[in-house]
């Protein structure tokens, strides 16, 4: 990293220097003049400032072996032996991406009695597959299970680790990360890979304003999380193709401070993520009471109810029902959107639906822009008129659904 340093016996007045930076970046401190944590590295000191009292220092970057990393792995993601289906997404984006670079594809699979279910992921085109089957990683607790993937990364040394945004996905790729040094991205849209096999990482930042495109070039592996219904999965072959290969790790690396002492199982439920039919309620819904209509027609269509950002702010929705950045992803097959204005951060989190239908009165919506079919018109007339054409059989729910998403 580049930093900016002053040469002090160079320093002839220092009041004026001061006024050099437009961000008060310098500082003149007991007869020290120094730079605080306001600098932009603009360089405007140097090129205005008195010749050789302020300098540019690159730091010395190690480069790194990049041939001696090889393949991309992936962090088998599951419940007692269940893989999430998340994994088998990052599967697919691991096999299109090892195909450019000529790389292995590898799946990191860690639990207790696991051993019978790790065949099922050589039906997804893995090359092999890393088993660890010890009793102490039965429940997740993050010391061993990072211990585990410090021991794998260390002896296979890929050039990749793609893990799912879940939970468990989140707290235990960073903490593995920075065993090594190294940079992760989370929540990445989209994934690509150079020659050089540098992974182009791009994700939305800044509320989602913009797209960041991040890479690291200095250090491996290169790690990035990525949510769930982002990617699309490959195809279950019928044969099974790869290896296995069954690890183990010293006893003393699985040793935790933390004891589970009960897990309690949520009941289970059909998640935004699984739904096939949502119908999204925005900005556009004056009060509360209004939702009914929206639940009516979620009822008629078998659908699920999902909101954007100002709902839940409001208190009239779960958040857990949010779709967006801060929200969930989702990938149904047909997604109605009733008076949402389509921001880039709620676009972000359902433009992969394989049908949109956007309702809005604001024919320069920009919900039109990702929509597949439009309908220009105020909520308040168009969902009753909807509802009562559905309940009088106009049209068959079921062909509705099925003729949007063919």
């Amino acid at each position: 990293m580049a930093k900016i340093v002053i040469h002090q016996y160079k320093v002839t007045n220092p009041e004026e220097l001061v006024k050099l930076c437009p961000f008060s970046a310098i500082e003149y401190v007991n007869d020290y003049l120094t730079i605080n944590a306001a600098c932009k590295m603009c360089n405007l000191c140097i090129k205005n400032g008195p010749e050789g009292v302020f300098e540019l220092e690159e730091e010395q970057v190690e480069c790194i072996d990049k041939d001696k990393w090889k393949g991309i792995a992936v962090y088998v993601d599951h419940l007692e032996g269940d893989i999430h289906p998340v994994t088998l997404e990052l599967i697919g984006k691991a096999k299109e991406l090892a195909a450019k670079v000529n790389y292995p594809v590898h799946a990191l699979f860690m639990g207790h009695n696991i051993k019978d279910k790790a065949n099922e992921l050589l039906h997804y085109g893995v090359d092999e597959v890393f088993v660890y089957d010890e009793e102490e990683l039965k429940d997740f607790r993050i010391e061993p299970y990072t211990a585990v993937f410090e021991d794998y990364i260390n002896n296979v040394m890929p050039s990749i680790v793609l893990v799912g945004g879940t939970t468990i996905g989140r707290s235990l790729a960073p903490r593995t990360a920075a065993r090594f040094r190294t940079g992760l991205t989370a929540d990445c849209t989209i994934l690509d890979v150079q020659e050089n096999t540098d992974l182009d990482q791009i994700r939305p930042a800044f509320g989602g304003n913009i797209m960041a495109h991040i890479h690291t070039p200095n250090h491996r592996p290169q790690f990035a999380t990525v949510r769930y219904k982002i990617f699309s999965a490959p195809e279950r072959s019928v044969e099974e193709s790869g290896k296995i290969n069954y690890c183990s790790i010293e006893k003393e690396c699985l040793s935790s401070k933390i004891k589970v002492l009960e897990v309690k199982k949520k009941e289970k439920e059909i998640g935004l993520e699984d739904a096939e039919v949502i119908i999204v309620a925005g900005r556009a819904i004056k009060k509360q009471d209004d939702l009914e209509m929206i639940f009516e027609l979620a009822d008629l269509l078998g659908a699920h109810v999902a909101t954007t950002r100002p709902l839940i702010e409001a208190g009239w929705a779960d958040p857990r029902k949010q779709i967006g950045l801060s929200g969930r992803t989702v990938k149904p097959k047909l997604l109605i959107t009733c008076g949402v204005s389509g921001a880039i951060q709620f676009v972000a989190g359902m433009n992969n639906s394989e049908c949109i239908v956007a309702i809005n009165k604001d024919e320069k919506a920009s919900i039109f822009g990702v929509a597949h079919y439009g309908i220009i018109g105020d909520i308040y007339e168009v969902i009753p008129q909807l509802i009562e054409k559905i309940k009088a059989g106009g049209f068959d729910t079921e062909k509705l659904v099925a003729a949007t998403t063919n």
